[in-house]
């Protein structure tokens, strides 16, 4: 047989496997109908396991048991996702309790992380303008304490750098609090020198900042033979220059913490790389989101097995969703198992997040919204 009649079998083969898949499809169809009448639920792993056990007997050679058992993985993930399409049509979906609201109101009550002057500071400043009424604390635990307390509405907390990556405490905090992520600030980093009102550059002998500015500012630092002094946080180090008046000393922060504490910018966007940004996340108590809101965040645990993750993530792609960022985490309950958060795009009321959702719902283990802005 030449390649062109091989081709002509191929072809047919695959022709008949259309039509079979088609027939195959139509009978879920009636399988969603019945589920959708005893109230039973689309995700039955045990009946899968055996009906991919069944069909990779059938095989003869066991390359092709490999090929078999991913391919009626497929063929039954294919058609839970069409059941769970079917029941969400009929209504059978799972209410996520968020409530719409119009805005987010700016003359809230607002706790931030740091001292005035850090970059949380101007992100909170950035979202909510420059008269908003704050609190400052000194961890991103007393923030989400002080929001699940009551004593004000809204928090502002960093949860990723574009350079440094995501912060792994934040994540933590967001489970182990019943807070929600309602809007978000991107902050474009530009680090500056900052000095005494009559220094000059020439008379500079130590740099103050935290370790991650030092890291960040390393190819600018490299050129001059400063000493470096580590302190807590950026904003703390301008506020000690303000404080020393020492013409010797400079520090390295944000420009908001130069007009904060009086000092002068010496030099601005010191930072090696200048598209470096940090993400916050503004979070409050109540499950809200405003009516525009583009971007799901979720987290949920899944079996430690093979493809567990791959068939998660699928649901996604069968409602045409796209994902924004995945970040995991170590479950603190079961060793070598992990959580993951997902940033996707679209809004509670979007068909197609909702179909998501259900069905992620039934085939995952924990799943959390932790909001949508």
């Amino acid at each position: 047989m030449d390649l062109l009649e091989i081709r002509k079998e191929i072809d047919r083969i695959d022709t008949q496997m259309v039509e079979l898949f088609e027939e195959r499809m139509e009978l879920c169809r009636n399988v969603a109908k019945s589920k959708i009448e005893s109230g039973k639920k689309v995700f039955d792993p045990d009946r899968e396991k055996q009906k991919i056990e069944s069909v990779v007997a059938l095989t003869h050679y066991e390359q092709n048991a490999v090929g078999v058992s991913e391919l009626f993985g497929q063929i039954m993930t294919i058609s839970r996702k069409l059941q769970y399409r079917l029941m969400a049509e009929h209504g059978i979906v799972e209410e996520n309790q968020f409530e719409e609201i119009p805005e987010i109101k700016k003359e809230a009550k607002v706790v931030f992380q740091g001292i005035e002057g850090s970059y949380s500071y101007a992100a909170m400043k950035e979202f909510f303008g420059e008269t908003v009424d704050y609190m400052n604390v000194k961890t991103f635990r007393n923030a989400m304490e002080v929001i699940d307390e009551g004593k004000a509405e809204y928090a502002v907390i960093p949860i990723e750098n574009s350079t440094a990556g995501s912060i792994a405490e934040v994540y933590d905090l967001l489970m182990q609090f019943d807070n929600h992520i309602v809007g978000e600030q991107i902050l474009k980093v530009k680090h500056c020198l900052l000095g005494v009102k009559t220094g000059t550059k020439d008379e500079i002998k130590e740099v103050y900042s935290h370790p991650q500015s030092f890291a960040q500012c390393d190819g600018y630092l490299r050129k001059y033979d400063w000493k470096k002094t580590v302190m807590e946080n950026n904003a703390v180090a301008a506020k000690t220059i303000a404080d020393e008046k020492d013409r010797s000393k400079v520090a390295i922060a944000s420009r908001y913490a130069g007009e904060l504490y009086g000092l002068n910018v010496m030099e601005e966007g010191i930072n090696d790389n200048k598209m470096n940004s940090t993400r916050f996340i503004v979070v409050a108590k109540d499950k809200k989101y405003v009516k525009d809101a583009k971007k799901v965040s979720i987290a949920f645990e899944i079996p430690h097995e093979s493809g567990s993750l791959y068939r998660t993530l699928s649901h996604f792609i069968y409602n045409g969703i796209n994902l924004c960022h995945i970040e995991s985490r170590p479950n603190n309950e079961k060793n070598w198992e992990y959580r993951f958060f997902i940033d996707f795009e679209g809004n509670l009321r979007d068909e197609g997040v909702k179909n998501a959702l259900s069905s992620l719902q039934q085939e995952t283990n924990n799943l959390v919204i932790l909001g949508n802005y």
